[in-house]
């Protein structure tokens, strides 16, 4: 494989990470996501960066556009998808594109709009299409979701249901600095918002030559048989009520590629498969009533399986 892939990914982690300071795990891994074509879900207190992180990587593409939502308990459909209005001058109507037609969708706290509203990100998520009055909508360009929802408040809040949660190929954390990283995050904003600073780092069409370049990524035979079997090994847990299905392989394999880019390699390892497991299959799965009360979480279901599955 050709450096470049690997100088752009290198280039846009270099620039996201002069304004997200102290994370720079969770964001090689969102940036990953972002490479690979996927969606992700940052699940977080407030005040973590989440917002700042998709406004550094709009920020650090040369001619990107950046959207916002706020989900609130009153949005609807229509104000996520765009609706259709009608011209008084020439009596006929005109489609009006909602947020969602745009490179990076920020959309915050996902779980506070109703099902109805959450479900409408469903068909653009997977298909990247969206379905207006019967018209159908190609979502051109990268098109790249960060959903955050907080996971300590649940009141006035809608848990995002199966088939949502299995849209997106991470799900990730930020969590807190340390205190030297918050005391350089509060010289950094003595004067202004170090994001509003930020200078174009990459290309837009340099981007889209990353994305193709992650599919090039080598993985052997072996490499694509252990990720089979660490997530068939899900459908063989009596302590789970949902296992993974075969989208998590194929989000587990061009996870594995994309990370392998930011790492400097043109070939996927075991040990990255193990790291990056927990975070790509645990949230597709439903762990059974019982087994929760007794203390049985998702992730630690594939941290075990990782372990029990011998490595090629």
């Amino acid at each position: 494989m050709a450096a470049a892939p690997q100088e752009t990914a290198h280039q846009l982690e270099q620039s996201v990470r002069q304004v997200v300071v102290g994370q720079d795990d969770p964001v090689r891994r969102i940036l990953a996501c972002f490479a690979a074509g996927g969606h992700a879900l940052v699940e977080d207190v407030p005040g973590t960066g989440k917002t700042t992180l998709a406004k550094a990587i709009a920020r650090s593409i040369s001619g990107t556009t950046f959207k916002r939502v706020q989900f609130t308990p009153d949005l609807l459909p229509t104000d996520i998808l765009g609706v259709s209005v009608l011209d008084p001058t020439n009596q006929q109507f005109r489609f009006r594109p909602g947020p969602i037609f745009t490179d990076i969708l920020l959309a915050d706290e996902i779980n506070r709009a109703s099902p109805r509203t959450q479900s409408a990100l469903l068909e653009a998520m997977a298909e990247r299409q969206a379905t207006i009055d019967g018209t159908r909508h190609d979502l051109d360009g990268l098109f790249f979701v960060i959903a955050t929802q907080n996971p300590v408040e649940f009141r006035g809040t809608y848990p995002l249901p199966e088939a949502q949660m299995d849209r997106f190929m991470i799900r990730s954390r930020l969590g807190y600095v340390s205190v030297e990283d918050e005391c350089a995050i509060l010289n950094d904003q003595i004067e202004k918002h170090p994001v509003d600073s930020i200078e174009p780092a990459v290309e837009r069409d340099q981007i889209i030559d990353l994305l193709t370049a992650v599919r090039q990524v080598r993985i052997t035979d072996e490499i694509r048989s252990y990720i089979v079997e660490i997530v068939s090994a899900t459908r063989r847990r009596e302590d789970l009520q949902l296992a993974a299905s075969p989208r998590a392989s194929l989000a587990l394999m061009r996870m594995a590629q994309a990370l392998s880019i930011l790492e400097a390699r043109d070939f996927v390892v075991p040990e990255t498969i193990q790291d990056l497991a927990p975070d790509v299959i645990a949230h597709r799965l439903v762990v059974e009533p019982e087994a929760r009360l007794s203390g049985v979480e998702a992730r630690g279901v594939v941290e075990e399986i990782v372990e029990q599955v011998p490595s090629p």
